[in-house]
């Protein structure tokens, strides 16, 4: 039980350094949001595909496959105290790497080709690589933060009822969770910044609690003798 703590609190310190990265390479570095040219990123895309490439695989690909890390190591943790609503936040969270996994794979997959087909036409190119960032916005959670809003809202959720982590911390993940969830509202897709901001912070709480030793009366709980409430 104890290693899978603390994997998932490195796992947990990894999510919200991919965040920062985020921030630092799509803002600092390629400054992509304030780009809204199709010539003009395709150019970009064309000048940057290797840190375009690593950009996506740190924040999304790698991102999704340690989730899943986090969420075992939670389910470990919390799925004895309030069993069903962490399985559905296990699933919604499951649910939500792959999705992550997809996106960045997809963006990608779409780097090769897309750079070679600018060399012949560079407007098909810009139309192409439009059609994957659709895709992947729409795999990536794009139009709102649905699932990782309702797996942080689960999550903090399911500890509240069943102990495990800092009743603050769950106060914090609550009011994460919503903002994901209002996030997919039309007209409030500006949410979704603040969602991140502040899951990152619910992150880097997460994985200074995952690896800190267990209390002794958490790690010998049996979970066939704890009472499971939803």
């Amino acid at each position: 039980m104890n290693n899978l703590q603390k994997a998932g609190g490195f796992a947990a310190l990894y999510l919200a350094t991919a965040y920062l990265l985020g921030l630092v390479l799509f803002i600092v570095v390629l400054d992509y949001p304030s780009i809204v040219d199709p010539a003009q990123k395709i150019a970009l895309l064309v000048n940057q595909q290797t840190i375009m490439y690593a950009t996506n695989l740190i924040l999304y690909v790698v991102f999704g496959v340690l989730l899943v890390v986090l969420l075992l190591a939670l389910y470990g943790r919390l799925g004895t105290g309030a069993r069903a609503t962490m399985q559905v936040a296990t699933v919604i969270g499951f649910i939500w790497a792959g999705s992550l996994i997809a996106s960045g794979m997809v963006l990608n997959a779409g780097i090769a080709p897309t750079v070679a087909l600018y060399g012949q036409d560079p407007a098909q190119a810009a139309l192409s690589w439009q059609v994957f960032e659709a895709v992947a916005s729409g795999l990536g959670n794009g139009n709102g933060e649905i699932l990782g809003g309702l797996m942080t809202l689960l999550i903090s959720w399911a500890a509240l009822r069943g102990g495990g982590l800092p009743r603050l911390l769950n106060y914090l993940g609550v009011v994460v969770g919503l903002v994901g969830i209002v996030s997919t509202v039309p007209g409030l897709a500006g949410l979704a910044a603040i969602f991140g901001m502040s899951q990152m912070a619910w992150f880097v709480w997460l994985a200074a609690i995952l690896l800190r030793p267990l209390p002794a009366s958490t790690a010998d709980r049996d979970p066939a003798k704890q009472h499971t409430p939803v």
